[in-house]
């Protein structure tokens, strides 16, 4: 699989825009598009399998869910939403299985055994191949795995925001998968100064290459989702992948 993902957040308002990204995101290699039933909502998933059903082998579209409406943030739920929620995001992306089914938190105000255990049960019906989990500390992940297989973590990590080390320590330990989202900092890594730049100037690179290139190095479980609605970041994005850092400039940049 390309070491890097597409974040599906950020899609174009357009539709022949948004397909076209899409498109091109496949044709240069990336074979994990990560969505959420909450983006529109429904409205990425409809695009993605708008602009790539039948879908091409090898590609794993990965989404998320809450255990309460996307719409109403103020209402939690139970496992019989999360459900719902499975079923809605299947007939969005036009699935009989959702390759990866991540819980996009998980709800304080229901007990987390009954979470895991709803999204065990997908998995068994056949509705779920892979489950991940977001937003989760370490005690979160182990005792997940003690009802459900877990695929992989997705939290927000960065160059910049790297209050998650544990967790991404722990996942390379146990060969899951750690999906950083805001993988640029929101913008932020883009517009810093300092080493970043002259890293970037020394590979006559951009500081957003340096900054996912060091992600990349940082640990071989580790897979960034950027997100854009540009054809031509996204083209910028992917071409990070065959940056190589060296091991002082990998330091330095961690030294940040």
């Amino acid at each position: 699989m390309h070491r890097l993902g597409f974040g599906a957040m950020r899609l174009p308002e357009d539709r022949g825009q948004a397909r076209a990204l899409l498109r091109r995101a496949v044709e240069l290699g990336v074979r994990l598009i990560d969505t959420a039933e909450f983006y529109g909502p429904g409205t990425s998933e409809r695009l993605i399998a708008e602009a790539l059903h039948p879908y091409p082998g090898g590609l794993v579209i990965a989404t998320k869910g809450l255990t309460h409406p996307p719409d109403r943030w103020g209402q939690q739920g139970d496992p019989g939403r999360l459900r719902e929620a499975v079923e809605g995001s299947l007939r969005r992306l036009r699935l009989e299985r959702i390759d990866l089914y991540q819980l996009a938190r998980i709800d304080p105000t229901v007990p987390a055994t009954d979470q895991f255990g709803a999204l065990a049960e997908l998995r068994q019906q056949g509705k779920i191949r892979h489950v991940g989990l977001s937003e989760v500390g370490v005690d979160q992940v182990q005792a997940a795995r003690k009802i459900v297989p877990v695929a992989s973590v997705q939290n927000r990590y960065s160059l910049a925001d790297r209050a998650w080390e544990p967790v991404v320590d722990h996942c390379q330990h146990e060969g899951l998968a750690f999906l950083p989202w805001f993988p640029l900092g929101a913008g932020s890594l883009v517009e810093a100064g300092g080493a970043l730049v002259e890293v970037a100037r020394r590979h006559h690179a951009t500081a957003a290459q340096v900054a996912l290139a060091w992600l990349l190095r940082r640990s071989p479980v580790m897979l960034p989702i950027p997100g854009t609605s540009s054809v031509a970041h996204l083209e910028e994005n992917l071409a990070a992948s065959a940056l190589r850092l060296h091991d002082d400039e990998f330091h330095l940049l961690a030294s940040m």
